[in-house]
């Protein structure tokens, strides 16, 4: 069976895993998601103080919640610091183009309704410069 060929960071984050096997019984013991997980190491990095109070037994779930409230703020402000702008932009470029394309089929289908109708151009006259003789 051959594996297909997988994104740097998924291969990175597999290699991270590897290594903090504590993260495997916390997703078997229902506390997070590998999706939830993979966005935080993706977002935080792997030097962020999330990943080293995951999995300890020396303090209880409630107490890693209140932490993690607590440290809520500079977790954000560290993400704002790593943010690529040229990255973000292409989101923004992205999302953008979404909404557009979203705003394009509304269009259609509020122009459809049987009241409203499409518009036509006006019909004129078939010889706009027909002249009468004196």
């Amino acid at each position: 069976m051959t594996q297909k060929k997988l994104h740097p960071s998924v291969s990175q984050f597999k290699e991270f895993v590897k290594n903090n096997p504590k993260l495997i019984k916390e997703v078997r013991k229902g506390q997070a998601t590998w999706q939830e997980l993979y966005e935080d190491w993706y977002l935080l990095g792997e030097e962020d103080s999330r990943w080293e109070s995951m999995g300890s037994d020396t303090g209880s779930v409630d107490e890693t919640s209140t932490e993690s409230k607590g440290d809520w703020f500079s977790n954000i402000m560290g993400m704002v610091k790593k943010m690529d702008p040229n990255q973000m932009q292409n989101h923004m470029n992205n999302l953008s183009q979404a909404l557009g394309a979203i705003q394009g089929v509304i269009s259609q289908f509020q122009g459809e309704n049987p009241g409203t109708g499409p518009v036509k151009p006006s019909e004129g006259p078939k010889h706009p410069f027909l002249f009468r003789k004196d």
